[in-house]
């Protein structure tokens, strides 16, 4: 087995980008954070490999300046397995690709079956990748030499994969798609914070009234507040069913909050002032939440009959002739197009439905030009034959 060495310091940064500067072809890139046990999403490990250079597997605890590594291969190809996963935490630490392939979206693209790093390696190598590691605490200090070994090889057969699949692109006539993909994932912008992000904890539904809301909001905050000063995430301090628990409770003293059973979690007990305080804030809360939030989703498929029968047609209509032309392409329907953005379109379609207007709306909904090519001339005749058929329908009941 090699004997894998982590970089740690500057000056092994800047040998690694030099050899890497040196190097031929793409760069294949990872990232191994610690989702699950730290709150951050930052990278632990960032592993660089490129022909004729080597691996290189990198430590951003202890390395501050990356500019050396952009620099070095800021005009190469990156090549990731999965990009949006990882572009986030590798923007943080100043590492930005001006191009890209995705070896993940390239298989959707191409229809493979399974599309995990270890099934299109093996289906495209032949080499099977053990992942014992994948959901491991990468901000471990020292990492073990089998996670090194995992790790390097995430990208060692990175770049071959990339060779595969791009002739596969090639023999279905699916680069321009792919490279518009590869284009959108570099460009699309990071997602807004969520507005009331603790609305989100498990079991909330339970939970009844503005006042034990605020409670809940509290005990939310007061666990988020926490987790980010210790870095860990949040449910490994107090789980979301153990907060409802609390709120659901309704302690009257800080005694009775530690006698519910229900309210576990390794920070339970030894911050159980904190905790305290938090419902104790929540109750004296003057500004209270609402009890439901107005929300941009469309009703659920199931109520369009009766909620708006004609966009109801038109969604049957339509989606079956998108899922036919996906079948066509060999890909999921999903990556043809988005089955949000076909129910937004059926929804509210253009005053004048034309292959031109669908394609003007599905654009302003982020559709890309390939898939407005694929699709919006199918869909608008969907929806036009979908109107004829409602019409024909009135009348006769008429």
């Amino acid at each position: 087995m090699t004997d894998y060495v982590v970089i740690e310091s500057a000056d092994g940064l800047r040998d690694a980008a030099a050899a890497l500067a040196g190097g031929t072809g793409p760069v294949a890139v990872d990232v191994e954070r610690a989702s699950g046990f730290r709150y951050s999403q930052r990278a632990y490990l960032i592993q660089v490999f490129r022909r004729e250079s080597g691996v290189f597997l990198l430590d951003p605890s202890t390395i501050e300046d990356f500019s050396p590594l952009q620099e070095a291969i800021a005009d190469a190809e990156w090549v990731f397995h999965a990009a949006s996963q990882d572009l986030p935490s590798l923007r943080e630490r100043g590492l930005e690709p001006h191009r890209m392939f995705d070896t993940e979206l390239a298989a959707r693209l191409l229809g493979h079956e399974r599309v995990g790093l270890g099934a299109v390696v093996e289906s495209t190598l032949g080499i099977t990748l053990a992942k014992a590691h994948s959901a491991a605490d990468w901000s471990t200090r020292p990492l073990p030499q089998s996670w090194l070994e995992y790790a390097a090889l995430d990208v060692t057969h990175l770049v071959d994969v990339r060779d595969a699949l791009a002739a596969e692109l090639v023999e279905q006539g699916k680069t321009a798609f792919a490279e518009e993909e590869f284009a959108a994932v570099l460009e699309r912008p990071a997602k807004p914070p969520r507005e009331d992000p603790w609305r989100r904890l498990g079991g909330l539904h339970a939970v009844r009234g503005r006042r034990n809301l605020a409670v809940a909001r509290a005990l939310w905050q007061a666990r988020e507040d926490y987790a980010r000063e210790q870095d860990v995430a949040p449910g490994r301090l107090v789980p979301d069913r153990s907060l409802v628990a609390a709120v659901l409770a309704n302690p009257q003293t800080k005694q009775e909050l530690a006698a519910v059973k229900e309210f576990t979690g390794r920070a339970s007990r030894s911050q159980l002032d904190r905790w305290w305080n938090a419902i104790v804030e929540g109750r004296a809360a003057t500004e209270l939440p609402a009890d439901r939030i107005p929300s941009e989703s469309l009703p659920p498929a199931r109520a369009w009959a009766d909620r708006n029968p004609e966009a109801d047609a038109r969604l049957r209509a339509a989606r079956p002739v998108v899922e036919e032309r996906a079948g066509e392409l060999d890909m999921p329907t999903e990556n043809l197009l988005t089955p949000e953005l076909l129910r937004r379109v059926a929804w509210a379609p253009p005053a004048e439905i034309t292959a031109e207007s669908i394609g003007l709306a599905l654009r302003e909904l982020g559709a890309r030009e390939w898939q407005i090519a694929e699709t919006a001339q199918r869909i608008a005749d969907a929806f036009v034959a979908s109107v004829n058929i409602v019409d024909d329908a009135e009348s006769a009941a008429s």
